[in-house]
């Protein structure tokens, strides 16, 4: 089970930090991600972490601004977002992979998925 937490409302510039905390399998052998859904559009990848945290992937519309982290021993994985964006308005949702020690950036690899949580970023 994933618990996303941290959305809001925003200005633009600002920031916000996303929480995804996890429980009913060995977290720390899990790559996760986060994905969002912007309305009328396709859900998109945002960002991935290996199950150590070593090796991290970024799309490209986020690059240098979001950061993803994890705390395996809280089994929490984190999102920093900042220089919000009003096209960064979106829901948002972690997932976890479906097989251990991994990584991926396409929806199709995860099968465990968090509630989701909405991010508004005014301009």
């Amino acid at each position: 089970q994933l618990q996303a937490s941290g959305g809001g409302l925003v200005q633009a510039g600002g920031s916000l930090r996303l929480s995804c905390a996890a429980s009913g399998r060995t977290f720390s052998t899990y790559g996760m991600g986060w994905f969002r859904q912007a309305p009328g559009k396709e859900r998109e990848f945002v960002a991935a972490i290996s199950w150590t945290g070593g090796t991290t992937y970024y799309a490209d519309s986020v690059k240098g601004r979001f950061t993803i982290s994890r705390d395996n021993a809280k089994n929490t994985v984190y999102l920093q977002m900042n220089s919000l964006k009003p096209e960064d308005t979106a829901d948002y949702y972690c997932a976890m992979d479906q097989a251990p020690l991994r990584l991926a950036t396409t929806p199709l690899r995860y099968d465990l998925w968090g509630q989701g949580t909405q991010v508004t970023v005014s301009s």
